[in-house]
């Protein structure tokens, strides 16, 4: 796997919104708090527009993510929220100059679209993390986002988490990959489609009921992207008022995989909640489960620099 350049203190992050609008004070605030942080930030021209229920127009929206890639300048590419909109405009973008000199790009949601692509179709890893929609309400820099910056400049994770029901237990070393549940399942057989053979795969979801949880999952199962993960991760799994399926998420995921013997951990603090722990899709790391959860990321030495 390819490591985008290591963020540093006085780079340039580029700021656009692939799919749904949001608040231009978000942004507007989200620009305040990464600069206090010590970097620069330029903003795509339609991050705050609106167009229906996008930000722009799809070629609106490809523009400005296509100049985000191809500034020579910008190191990082912090999505503005998820959605719905990064698989209209995914197969628009060309990615060539981005291939020769890959940088971040972060979000989560709707961005496992572009997580997803860029492991499948050039091993370039990205981050899972925290948007400008999540950064809150005062002007005080979040955890998330710091954590976030800190992944993205080279420091590496090491998580430890409390036991779950229906964790399996067990140790393995792989690539991690994933992101949203029902993002995922509308990749599938598209060249973004995501690669789970022999992977550790992350997954979170929200606000589906219990038989579209279990639909998506037997989506997986079905897909072939079940059986041969090397472990499975499951992060936020916010459930839906008044749901009468009878299962909750948890339950439905652990019987999906209840026929591969590979550890799965419940409960990773990533998703949709504030408190937004950054992963590395593309990055390898060490899985234990035990009476805790342990996820360790281990140094890619295939560096840009």
């Amino acid at each position: 796997m390819i490591t985008p350049a290591a963020l540093k203190p006085d780079d340039v992050i580029g700021i656009v919104s692939p799919g749904k609008h949001i608040d231009a004070a978000l942004l507007h605030r989200a620009a305040a708090i990464i600069g206090s942080l010590g970097y620069h930030v330029k903003t795509g021209g339609h991050a705050a527009g609106r167009h229906h229920y996008f930000s722009g127009t799809d070629a609106e929206r490809t523009r400005d993510f296509q100049l985000m890639m191809d500034d020579a300048q910008v190191k990082l590419i912090l999505c503005s929220r998820g959605g719905y909109g990064s698989a209209r405009i995914i197969h628009r973008l060309d990615f060539t100059r981005f291939a020769q000199n890959p940088k971040w790009i972060a979000g989560y949601s709707d961005i496992t679209v572009f997580h997803s692509h860029l492991l499948r179709m050039f091993g370039i890893e990205s981050l899972h993390a925290t948007m400008p929609l999540d950064f809150g309400n005062d002007q005080q820099p979040a955890a998330p986002l710091r954590r976030m910056l800190e992944a993205a400049g080279g420091r590496q994770q090491h998580y430890k988490i409390e036991a779950h029901a229906h964790n399996r237990s067990g140790i393995v070393r792989a690539t991690l990959t994933g992101g949203n549940l029902s993002v995922l399942c509308s990749l599938l057989s598209t060249p973004s489609d995501v690669d789970t053979a022999g992977k550790i795969l992350f997954i979170e979801e929200v606000a589906e009921s219990g038989y579209r949880i279990d639909r998506m999952m037997n989506t997986l199962l079905r897909a072939d992207k079940l059986n041969r993960l090397a472990g499975l991760v499951v992060g936020g799994l916010a459930p839906v008022a008044g749901d009468d399926y009878g299962m909750s998420a948890a339950e439905i995921i652990a019987e999906a995989v209840a026929p591969f013997g590979y550890p799965v951990a419940f409960g990773f603090p990533a998703g949709h909640f504030h408190d937004n722990f950054p992963l590395i899709m593309g990055r390898t790391y060490q899985l234990e489960v035990a009476e805790t959860t342990a996820l360790h990321s281990i140094a890619n030495h295939a560096v840009f620099y």
